[in-house]
């Protein structure tokens, strides 16, 4: 079925890609990160040169007209600029990764250096959170309205053997409809053995607009699968001879590792489609009113499976059976809401909501234990009411989001407002309470494996948090945030007294607090661009452990060269975590647990980028921790598992229009 729609849309695109009419001009507010002084008209484009229509020959389209719509309409446009931001953003996940520590090999897992407790979930997630750093939810995927053809290519280089490509191709086949594929590939064989990365992320999205915009349509479909070789990490033996510097193991792969024959697997497939239609809709020069009704329909199957040739019962514990061992579990949700939104000058933006959550989770397989039997399902439906209010008045923009469950077997609610003011042109401040209360992962409530230390039925109560927050966003003086959360009945992974990593609840409180400082000092074509992290928590169990300080520094030169034809930036990136007990990584169950025996962290990180902007293209060279021949080889990402050597990487992104 996959490749029926993939080819259907595929001979959609090739005939509709001459087929356009420009669009209108709108007037938008820009992306976050893009450098005003960098918007320059060169950028500019001419749309139907080809048409016999005097006034479509006159129609010019520039960036400004190529539009990405969110999942939740905010609507900004294509940014083909070359700023720090982008530097930031190069990467596997595309987007910022500060915070997170990367694993030896493009395609891995990251552990996280710091932890979110902001969210509006209210059933579990099917668990793995190792494996879903990549995984592109609904509110990840864009949709799109263009005056011609859109490409864009990403590309860089991957370790010892592989690439990472990542293409995406949108259309208006009218003013009205838009179709667009993508798809996200990563293949690198990693310098230990058994590191290698294998993942894909297709998504395919339609837009739909009527004449008299009444009626609106977005919908897309999404395959994605991230398989990753698992080692375990190097030996004990290996650390040693790792961390003496000893050139005779400079080719890493040399080093003995823990598991030679396992690998885990993620999949999912989505079909999501969310439509508005506009009952009421008054628009005028006094007032605006508007009442739309929206059906939001979602349907993902999931499943996690890790895979060994032959059990390794030094490593894992003892198992059932020698070979051939498999535990995958998976999670088929269909969700449905409602929704009512009214808007009104006067009242602002009220939306009532109605949900139906069906879930199945578990395995093909009743186990029975001397302990007693884990059952194979965990299935129900929800319901679900919810409102949002947003509302500008007197120079606040308030809002606000509720949401909680009405029957079911997993009791959930959250509740989050915020209030916002901007000063001037410059400073904005902010303040969020939330609240939240959800079950926690399906795979902590409910586990089997073909390892007899790794199967479990447990009855946690909710996770339940309260976070209070402060922002202020001023580029004249500086970004500045600070959170402070409040956690209770937290759920973590750890090993028990027989050396097996399991889930547990923390049953004292946890009070966590952040605070960010992000500042870029510049002077003419030079600049700093610095963000500093401070966290401190007061955990009386140990259960959740972050650095106290993580920094990421930039010192650059950026400027037009050979007659404006270029514009060029290089510099250097300082990053730096101090050493805590940092998490462990168990790839049987591809999550982190909480180690309190061994410290790691404290030392530096050092890039070396050279990137350049020809038009819509942008060339970036790297040379990644430069540093490490000579500040020592004590650099971890997690227990056992070594961060990345020194290495030379290169690639581009490139836009182009037709």
């Amino acid at each position: 079925m996959k490749k029926i729609i993939f080819t259907f849309l595929f001979f959609a695109f090739i005939s509709s890609a001459f087929a356009q009419t420009p669009t209108e001009k709108k007037i938008l507010r820009p992306a976050e990160d893009i450098n005003s002084t960098e918007r320059v008209f060169q950028d500019s484009l001419r749309t139907n040169r080809n048409s016999k229509s005097k006034e479509v020959k006159n129609k010019e389209a520039v960036i400004t007209d190529y539009l990405i719509i969110s999942n939740v309409r905010d609507t900004t446009y294509l940014d083909t600029t070359l700023t720090i931001h982008k530097e930031y953003k190069y990467n596997y996940l595309r987007h910022d990764n500060f915070g997170l520590m990367q694993f030896s090999n493009v395609g891995q897992t990251y552990n996280s250096l710091t932890q979110e407790f902001d969210n509006n979930r209210l059933i579990p997630n099917i668990g793995a959170n190792a494996k879903h750093f990549n995984y592109m939810d609904a509110d990840d995927i864009n949709y799109y309205h263009v005056p011609t053809p859109l490409t864009e290519l990403y590309f860089k280089t991957a370790h010892t053997q592989g690439q990472q490509l990542d293409a995406l191709f949108t259309t208006n086949t009218s003013k009205r409809f838009n179709l667009s594929i993508a798809y996200k590939g990563v293949r690198s064989l990693g310098t230990y053995q058994n590191t290698l990365s294998s993942t894909g992320n297709l998504r395919m999205t339609a837009s739909y607009k009527t004449k008299n915009n009444r009626y609106v349509l977005n919908t897309h479909f999404a395959a994605q699968d991230i398989l990753n070789q698992e080692n375990g990490g190097i030996t004990d033996v290996s650390v040693a001879f790792f961390q003496s510097g000893d050139q005779d193991f400079k080719d890493r792969g040399l080093l003995e590792v823990n598991l030679e024959n396992a690998e885990g697997l993620l999949e999912g497939k989505r079909f999501y489609l969310n439509h508005t239609y506009d009952i009421i809709r008054t628009i005028d020069s006094i007032s605006t009113n508007k009442l739309q009704v929206a059906h939001v329909m979602m349907l993902e199957d999931k499943s996690y499976q890790f895979s060994q040739t032959r059990a390794n019962t030094d490593f894992f514990g003892d198992a059932f059976q020698t070979s051939d061992l498999i535990d995958r579990n998976t999670l088929e949700h269909f969700k449905n809401q409602v929704q009512l939104n009214y808007s009104n000058a006067t009242v602002g933006d009220l939306q009532f909501n109605a949900s139906h959550n069906n879930y199945n989770y578990g395995y093909d397989r009743v186990i029975v234990l001397d302990q007693g039997t884990i059952p194979n399902r965990l299935k129900g439906d929800i319901i679900s009411l919810g409102a949002k209010y947003n509302k500008l008045y007197k120079g606040f923009n308030l809002k606000g989001e509720a949401g909680f469950n009405v029957s079911g077997d997993f009791d959930g609610n959250f509740i989050s407002g915020t209030a916002a003011y901007k000063v001037n042109n410059d400073l904005k401040v902010s303040a969020n309470l939330n609240h939240s209360s959800v079950a926690p992962n399906f795979n902590t409530l409910l586990y089997q494996s073909d390892y007899k230390n790794y199967n479990w039925k447990n009855n946690f109560n909710n996770i339940k948090t309260q976070q209070l927050a402060f922002n202020i966003k001023s580029n004249k003086y500086a970004n500045l945030s600070l959170e402070l959360n409040t956690i209770n009945d937290y759920v973590y992974f750890t090993k028990d007294e027989n050396d097996a990593v399991k889930p547990f609840q923390n049953e004292n409180t946890i009070t966590y607090l952040k605070v960010k400082l992000q500042k870029e000092i510049r002077y003419k074509n030079i600049a700093l661009e610095n963000t500093i992290l401070y966290q401190n928590v007061q955990d009386d169990s140990n259960t959740l452990n972050v650095p106290e300080i993580v920094t990421r520094n930039t010192l650059y030169y950026a400027n037009h060269v050979f007659k404006k034809a270029m514009y060029l930036q290089t510099g250097i990136t300082f990053n730096y975590f101090t050493s805590y007990n940092m998490n462990a990584y168990d790839p049987l169950l591809a999550e982190f647990y909480t180690q309190n025996q061994q410290k790691l962290g404290g030392f530096p990180r050092l890039d070396f980028f050279v990137n350049a902007k020809v038009r819509q293209t942008r060339i970036y060279l790297k040379a990644e921790h430069f540093n490490s021949a000579f500040t020592g080889s004590d650099y971890f990402s997690a227990p056992n598992q070594p961060f990345r050597d020194f290495a030379i990487r290169f690639g581009l992104v490139w836009n182009f229009f037709l």
